[in-house]
Parts: C-alpha cells; sequence; structure tokens
C-alpha cells in the first residue's frame, strides 16, 4: 500500500414559528471565526446563538413533493454496493432536485478521474472508502483517506487519483445548474453532448474561486473532530451550497408528535458521517441510517433528525441544502425547537 501523509401538519396558510440559521442548521460563520461559531467582539470565538424565531402565515408545499427517481428517503450503502457487485469503476446517482445532486461514485486502484472543473459553484467531495491523492489547480496535491470532506471551488480543474490497493469510493455533490467545465490542455477533443448542452470551445471570464476562514480545501473529519476534539460545524458555506456537520449524542427516539419542521422552498439530505441517525419524515415515518447512508426529506415535508443508537453513542449527519441560511418553520407549540 502506498505510504501517504493524510492531509497536504399540513396545509398552505398555517401560522407557524419561522427560523432561519437555527443552530440545527447553523448560519455561515463569520470569516474571523471557526464553523458552527461567532467571533465575540474582543475575545475569542463564541457558539452562534440564533435569532428569536419570527411568527408569520407561512406557506407550506400542498400536497408535500414526492420522490422521483433516483430519490427516496433513505439510500442504503449496502444496497448501492450491491447494485455494483463485481464492478471496479461504476457511479451512482442518488439525489436529483432543483438545487442539488449528488452522486455515488468508485474508481479502480490506479485510475485518475478526467480534469474536470465546475461552472458557477463549488464542490463538495466526501471520501468514503481507499485512499485518494487529490489535485486542485492552484494548490499542492493532498492525501485524503476515509472521512476526509473536500471543497472544490468554482471553475478550479480536479482531479482524483486511487492511489492504494483498493478502490476508492466517494460521494460527489454539485450544485443542479453547474455543468461541468473541461480543460483544453488535459481533453484534447471536443466532448460530446450532455444533457441538451453542446460543448465548443471558448473563453471563459470571471476566473476560479479560492479558499477564506469559512471555506478549506479539506476536513480530516475522523482525525480533527471525532479523535481530535475540534467542534463539527459547517464546511461548505456558500452561495447554493451548505455542507454542515452536526454531532450529537444518541437519544431515545423522540414521540411522533414531535413534527421537527419543513423547509418552504426546497430538499434537504443527510449523509451519516458516524454512528447512526433517525428521521422522522412526513408521510414516511421514522428511517434509520447508519454511517455510508443517505436521508432525503423532501420539500416540504416535516422531518424530525436525531441520533440514534445507544443512548450515548456520538453520531454525526452531515446536512447538505442550498442555503446557508435557511428558513426553518416549526408549530408555534415546538417554541421554534425540536
Amino acid at each position: 500500500m502506498t505510504d501517504l501523509k493524510w492531509g497536504a401538519l399540513s396545509g398552505a396558510g398555517l401560522a407557524v414559528a419561522l427560523i432561519s440559521g437555527m443552530a440545527i442548521a447553523q448560519e455561515a460563520p463569520r470569516p474571523s471565526a471557526p464553523p458552527g461559531q461567532s467571533a465575540g467582539p474582543d475575545g475569542p470565538p463564541r457558539r452562534f446563538v440564533p435569532p428569536p424565531p419570527m411568527r408569520f402565515w407561512a406557506p407550506k408545499k400542498t400536497p408535500y413533493a414526492g420522490y422521483a427517481a433516483p430519490n427516496k428517503p433513505l439510500w442504503k450503502l449496502a444496497d448501492v454496493m450491491a447494485m455494483h457487485k463485481g464492478q471496479a469503476h461504476w457511479s451512482q446517482p442518488v439525489v436529483r432536485n432543483k438545487d442539488i445532486v449528488a452522486d455515488w461514485h468508485q474508481i479502480a486502484p490506479g485510475e485518475t478521474t478526467q480534469a474536470v472543473a465546475y461552472s458557477d459553484n463549488r464542490t463538495g467531495i466526501i471520501v468514503w472508502s481507499g485512499e485518494a491523492m487529490v489535485s486542485m489547480a492552484g494548490q499542492e496535491p493532498f492525501a485524503a483517506r476515509k472521512g476526509f470532506e473536500i471543497d472544490v471551488p468554482y471553475r478550479v480543474p480536479f482531479t482524483l487519483k486511487a492511489t492504494g490497493d483498493q478502490p476508492l469510493l466517494y460521494l460527489e455533490i454539485h450544485a443542479a445548474s453547474d455543468m461541468p467545465l473541461y480543460p483544453v490542455d488535459t481533453t484534447t477533443t471536443k466532448p460530446k453532448p450532455a444533457n441538451g448542452f453542446v460543448y465548443e470551445e471558448r473563453l471563459a471570464t470571471g476566473g476560479p474561486g479560492g479558499f477564506d476562514a469559512a471555506n478549506k480545501p479539506y476536513l480530516d473529519y475522523y482525525k480533527d473532530v471525532v479523535e481530535g476534539g475540534a467542534r463539527a460545524g459547517a464546511f461548505i458555506a456558500a452561495q447554493h451550497m451548505f455542507v454542515n456537520n452536526i454531532r450529537g449524542r444518541g437519544v431515545p427516539t423522540p414521540p411522533p408528535s414531535n413534527l421537527g419542521h419543513y423547509h418552504v422552498g426546497y430538499d434537504e439530505f443527510w449523509f451519516v458521517m458516524e454512528g447512526n441517525v433517525d428521521v422522522q419524515i412526513e408521510g414516511v415515518g421514522v428511517v434509520n441510517a447508519a454511517a455510508g447512508d443517505i436521508v432525503t426529506a423532501a420539500q416540504g415535508r416535516w422531518h424530525r433528525a436525531s441520533f440514534g443508537g445507544p443512548v450515548g453513542q456520538m453520531g454525526t449527519r452531515v446536512a447538505v441544502n442550498p442555503y446557508a441560511s435557511g428558513l426553518h418553520g416549526y408549530t408555534l407549540e415546538s417554541g421554534g425547537r425540536q
């Protein structure tokens, strides 16, 4: 194995409490503060405190959105792997909505992905098994393993190479509006048409995206957070892309009367990074997910996520949606909390 250095209630007019940027999906942090915290005026960063809820007549999609393939309430990783048993190289779409798309990819040992960039938004990647060498234009290559979260800025070409003796398995997340761009120096022939788009060689203005205090090239989640004690929080907080690590201890499943919240205009999904997660979804019931699984709450459905498994067991769900300060609709009785 290659020796690598890791990391160089329905109705369209309910009166509900509305909260934007609740701790359940934390507000994008100020640039000077670590993810999940806000900066104090003179001292060290402090944890973000959400504003009090506001009371509105709020719309709720009625009937709530359905699940059109490949979307479904629960994608078990074991089922995905069984679908591709015996294949060294494959892709499996798991999320398709108007804002976000996500796919599982696996490549064979020694294989390198085609150099590609994306037009207008960041790309999120979660490495799940195998070993990778990640190359991004303008950055030093770095090694990544299970639990690495990777943030690729818009218009930055990147590749992943499977460097170990096992296939590389990773989840890749994009804004639905983005289309791949192929550098002409590495893709010398005209790409085939895709999804109603025809490729021509063009000059692209606007320049590449970059990094700042709220968006770093990678996070070694298991090393830095699980083992190192760093605080979980937002990993990508950008236009049309919010990837937020939420960590806590297992608790008894709340009663069905605890509806949680809903979102007016978008779907949300969670990747289980650690432990177990239980999610109650309106029209579905409670789904139980383990590490590697993906749970989706379609637009307008009440949903309530809690950490499952043995009481006290640590768990992490990576919440993915298009808005860092997305609106959460709660019942009046809840007080704006689940």
